[in-house]
């Protein structure tokens, strides 16, 4: 249980955050290394016990599933029992949660699947293809970067007007044809998720009116790095009687070429009259002459409410920069540094390289590969975006949903069975002029001797093994499902033979 001890561990700023009053909008800016976290989670832990609030009224959202997940962590460990029906999550999370259980008023399937960012584009792809247009000429990242960055400000298609430009017209018109395509697959993007479920509360007044009730407290962390949509579902989440408790550094707002809109933390007491503000100054991360030299820098920023980082800490080393001629000799001098550092007696270990950008690390790799320097490079694909991984998926939601077109493109032709493009075109094609599914095309065109024979052939053995393998799972558990799945569509031979790194 929370305990008088837990807030006699905070500084005197966090304290006085933590204990706010509850019946205020409390804005806290948090620099750097300040304790953030630690400030939201022990303000969850403080309106339960000792102000005797209900966890069921309290609704806490951050960006990331690491943060969301120390978040639930810490607040168990904190009030000593399971957070698991809080509502503690990602923005994504808890919208997906919301449409989870109100898919009906959201015009949803229940099991809507979930676009990734390469199925998006594939289904991006699949509506140029419909609109008949060439990609040498019409970029797709291009085009689903512009639907993203529309439904994160809210928009739909219809809401566009294209002020006689011909590219935002063409723009428009494929935004609207995937649309379609997602409508009728089943299948919500990332940024849909969020426009539903703002949707769906902003037109259903008697759910709206529910949620008015059962939530009170709103919980929001890394607040500057909201967008538009983001903001707007919380805002009608929180209604007039919510009060919002707020936790972000307006000196870090790095995330605007996403849609994030700083002006979210800066106009606070204009959205939420009587807003009380606090500021976490104190870092516990970096040495006194990092923070001075970062404080000099941000002082330049224009538009920000102001705050100085500080430690209590030593001052630490100078702060060494250089002004590499090109990359190849930013790689040679960092090279260098370590190999310095190590044959004074330090441990390799003990260093990092960090850069913005995964395609930098190369030249790095190739200078310690040429000085013989071991090393190890932490990221590249995460799990679920291994091309097995997504292989597998895509079979368990073909087999659970058969108008899922994103997983019928990415396995129809995985493992080879013969089925070119020409063919996966075929079907494009006659999928878009009767607006039914592929899987529907493909089972049409085989029944209708609409394909080549061999085509054909190969279509049919591959709709027969999605449809035995319906069967074969029905009552079976997950592992074996997998399993199963693996085995009879050739997927394990096919991964185990590949060594190419397919990617995603």
């Amino acid at each position: 249980m929370h305990t008088a001890s837990d807030l006699e561990a905070l500084n005197e700023a966090q304290r006085a955050a933590v204990e706010a009053p509850v019946d205020a909008h409390v804005r806290v800016l948090a620099g750097a290394g300040s304790g953030k976290t630690r400030v939201l989670v022990q303000r969850i832990a403080w309106l339960i016990d000792p102000m005797d609030i209900s966890p069921w009224s309290i609704f806490a959202v951050t960006f990331t599933n690491k943060a969301a997940a120390e978040m639930r962590t810490r607040v168990e460990q904190t009030l000593g029992y399971s957070a698991g029906g809080m509502w503690i999550g990602t923005f994504h999370g808890l919208a997906n949660r919301f449409l989870r259980r109100h898919a009906a008023e959201a015009n949803l399937d229940r099991h809507f699947q979930i676009l990734d960012s390469e199925d998006q584009l594939r289904t991006v792809r699949r509506a140029m293809s419909a609109l008949s247009l060439d990609e040498k000429l019409w970029n797709p990242r291009s085009a689903q970067a512009f639907i993203n960055a529309r439904k994160d400000e809210g928009h739909r298609p219809e809401h566009l007007e294209d002020r006689d430009d011909p590219v935002k017209q063409r723009l428009i018109q494929i935004y609207a044809e995937y649309q379609r395509i997602c409508e009728s697959s089943e299948s919500v993007d990332f940024a849909e998720l969020l426009l539903r479920a703002h949707e769906t509360l902003r037109d259903n007044s008697e759910l709206l009116d529910h949620y008015h009730q059962r939530f009170r407290y709103f919980l929001v962390d890394e607040f500057q790095d909201t967008n538009t949509i983001q903001y707007g579902w919380l805002r009608l989440l929180a209604g007039d009687q919510g009060r919002v408790f707020v936790v972000g550094d307006d000196d870090q707002s790095i995330y605007g070429w996403r849609g994030a809109r700083i002006e979210n933390i800066l106009r606070m007491e204009r959205e939420f009259p009587g807003t009380i503000t606090f500021r976490l100054e104190e870092n516990y991360r970096s040495t006194g002459t990092i923070l001075k030299a970062a404080n000099a820098l941000i002082a330049n920023n224009g538009d920000r409410l102001g705050k100085d980082l500080w430690t209590a800490g030593e001052d630490g080393e100078p702060v060494t920069v250089y002004s590499a001629f090109n990359e190849r000799d930013e790689a040679r001098y960092v090279v260098d540094r370590i190999r310095a550092w190590a044959v004074s007696g330090n441990a390799r270990a003990d260093v990092a390289v960090l850069y913005r950008a995964n395609a930098q690390s190369r030249v790095f790799e190739e200078a310690l590969i040429a000085q013989q320097i071991p090393y190890r490079v932490y990221g590249g694909l995460r799990f679920f975006e291994r091309a097995e991984i997504k292989d597998t998926l895509a079979y368990l939601r073909l087999v659970a949903n058969r108008a899922d077109d994103g997983s019928f493109e990415r396995v129809v032709n995985t493992p080879p069975r013969g089925i070119g493009g020409r063919t996966i075109e075929k079907l494009r094609t006659l999928a878009s002029e009767a607006g039914e599914s592929l899987w529907d095309s493909a089972r049409r065109a085989v029944d209708g001797r609409l394909l080549a024979a061999r085509a054909a052939r190969s279509v049919e053995g591959f709709l027969n093994l999605v449809e035995v393998l319906s069967v074969e799972v029905q009552g079976v558990a997950l592992g074996s499902t997998v399993e199963a799945v693996n085995q009879r569509s050739g997927l394990l031979d096919f991964h185990s033979r590949d060594t190419g790194g397919r990617g995603q």
